[in-house]
């Protein structure tokens, strides 16, 4: 069993909360908007973080982070975006078991034509009226399931 924490759009806000939630975890995904490179920073001290530029990313700490990445952990292919209609290509013929991505703060966990969508909403600060959320996915074998967890 793997149990990965997913986060997105902090722009620039880590709250408490979201550290406490990554408790554990042995992997941590940010899908963009960061915001500031020290999120990372703070989220590195947790576990080791993969992540993407989201359309909101901009100085020279963004130059080393792509706007897609694909990553496997175990027999689970993760493709990561900030923006999901960005895909050009088709991820479940890809091979693709979980597409994770942000930019709509608007938390998502649906399966797809065998793939999981998993958009762990906004855990910055708050938008609108909508949640402030961010992701887990525990891994165990092909299996794959997602939890978003609401942290106020």
């Amino acid at each position: 069993m793997v149990r990965i924490g997913v986060i997105s759009d902090t722009h620039g806000l880590l709250r408490p909360e979201a550290c406490r939630a990554f408790e554990g975890v042995e992997r941590i995904l940010h899908a963009g908007d960061i915001g500031d490179e020290g999120v990372l920073t703070a989220l590195e001290r947790l576990a080791p973080v993969t992540a993407v530029v989201g359309n909101n990313d901009h100085g020279p700490w963004t130059r080393a982070l792509p706007e897609t990445t694909e990553i496997r952990i175990g027999n689970v292919t993760i493709l990561m975006t900030h923006i999901v209609a960005s895909l050009a290509a088709d991820p479940g013929a890809l091979g693709v078991s979980v597409v994770v991505y942000g930019h709509s703060h608007r938390p998502e966990n649906v399966k797809r034509e065998g793939v999981l969508y998993f958009n762990p909403g906004s855990a910055g600060p708050r938008r609108f009226k909508l949640p402030v959320t961010l992701g887990r996915l525990t891994l165990r074998g092909r299996r794959v399931e997602g939890e978003i967890v609401h942290l106020l």
